[in-house]
């Protein structure tokens, strides 16, 4: 498009859309990504590709359609993607019994935990559970029938369970 054929209306839409749901979107894309420079692409290289189409799209439901496009986009990356080594070892104990780092260590094992599941169980996981999206809008936003997201909801949340520990409170109380 030539800057010259620009619609000011337009652009100022799309520019008030990315400053008031640029947040989430980001959050959104870390969550599927698990890497801030990744998730910035991500949401990057996706309002670059709905961009164009704006004018069609924000009368609707912008952002379950910008939301979509993340996912779509994001699952391209990822069958493209080389991902690379990554390490198994044990972590040795630290010294002591005293854990300043408890909730960050949880954190990131959920994130981890995350990361692990299959991409169709981690969009759905994140779609569902960080969205707070219902099982029909999940279905909505991935193409795939409401009983497809229920499924995928509970193997991801098996998975989930058996990888991440248990808190002492809940395993003292069996």
């Amino acid at each position: 498009m030539d800057p010259g054929d620009r619609d000011p209306d337009r652009d100022g839409d799309f520019e008030a859309f990315v400053a008031a749901r640029g947040p989430r979107l980001l959050r959104v894309a870390w969550l599927l990504t698990g890497d801030a420079h990744l998730a910035e692409d991500l949401l990057q290289t996706t309002l670059a590709k709905v961009w164009p189409k704006w004018h069609r799209i924000s009368g609707e439901r912008p952002e379950a359609y910008v939301r979509k496009a993340l996912v779509h986009t994001h699952a391209s990356w990822w069958r493209r993607r080389w991902r690379g080594e990554v390490p198994h070892g044990e972590v040795p104990d630290a010294v002591g019994s005293f854990d300043a780092y408890e909730g960050v260590d949880l954190e990131q094992s959920l994130a981890a935990a995350v990361r692990s599941l299959p991409i169709g169980q981690r969009a759905v996981v994140v779609l569902r559970f960080f969205e707070d999206l219902s099982v029909e809008d999940t279905a909505a936003t991935l193409g795939c029938a409401p009983g497809t997201v229920k499924s995928q909801s509970a193997k991801a949340l098996r998975t989930l369970r058996a990888a991440l520990p248990v808190p002492a409170e809940e395993g003292e109380r069996g």
